[in-house]
């Protein structure tokens, strides 16, 4: 598997366009598996399931995906974790891999001394606070022959504010937050306690 982390903020189409291209590449025997851990500027993206409702402010541009999921918010602080994985290689599961996904996360955030947790009914990792229930990272994932790419975001010091304008994956009554926010002031390493944690998962 090939590891890459990226310093500076890199354009939400040109990774999709390296995405493609990888699973391609996997599909034909051709390249590696991919994890990559890199920053986006801001930028609205709406998955498979979106719909127009989730959007308030009308004004907003949305590049549409076709990862799961609804409408979502990138930008500076967040981590945005690519991946290209080959499930002929494990297990044809995608429920497993989800899961799989989500106890990785959490052993992130776990590293932080946050306490998170997996919502039945919401995907995606969520911490408690004084306001309730809030989600701090999502998924979203798509399986083309059996190669599964996409992945997951992990908030630490992002502009929440920038989440006001559309309803974050569709879920209504829960907010959002991240590491900042839970008080976790230093978060250096945090792509290599990315990579560690899903490579630990993964291979």
């Amino acid at each position: 598997m090939e590891v890459k982390s990226s310093v500076k903020l890199v354009d939400y189409i040109d990774s999709m366009d390296f995405l493609e291209k990888r699973v391609e590449g996997v599909i034909r025997g051709k390249e590696d598996e991919l994890l990559w851990v890199l920053e986006h500027e801001s930028v609205y993206t709406a998955g498979i399931r979106s719909n127009d409702e989730d959007l308030i402010d009308k004004n907003i541009k949305l590049i549409k995906t076709n990862r799961g999921g609804k409408i979502t918010h990138h930008a500076p602080g967040q981590k945005v974790v690519y991946f290209v994985l080959n499930l002929k290689k494990r297990k044809k599961d995608v429920r497993l891999l989800v899961n799989k996904i989500e106890n990785c996360i959490i052993e992130i955030l776990k590293c932080y001394k946050i306490k998170s947790y997996k919502d039945k009914k919401n995907i995606g990792i969520w911490v408690d606070t004084r306001e309730g229930s809030k989600k701090i990272a999502a998924i979203g994932i798509k399986v083309k022959k059996w190669i599964a790419y996409h992945g997951f975001s992990l908030n630490v010091n992002n502009d929440l504010s920038k989440y006001n304008s559309i309803v974050p994956c569709g879920i209504k009554n829960k907010g959002v937050t991240n590491l900042r926010e839970n008080g976790i002031t230093k978060y250096e390493k945090i792509n290599n306690i990315i990579i560690e944690k899903f490579l630990n998962t993964f291979l």
